[in-house]
């Protein structure tokens, strides 16, 4: 797994964790949400200007 992908996992994984805390996601639909948190998470990690990898 990419350093990108790491990144990404963490903060879904926080976020949700956040969201269920809050009710705003049920623990019921965590397999439906998780992914599409994770998805815009990465996507977003990805498109920053001024990434490291970019600089390399």
């Amino acid at each position: 797994m990419d350093k990108d992908s790491r990144e990404a996992l963490q903060v879904a994984k926080e976020l949700t964790a956040k969201f269920i805390e809050t009710r705003t996601v049920s623990p019921v639909n965590f397999a439906e949400i998780f992914p599409a948190i994770f998805r815009v998470v990465h996507e977003t990690i990805r498109q920053c200007p001024g990434r490291e990898e970019d600089k390399a």
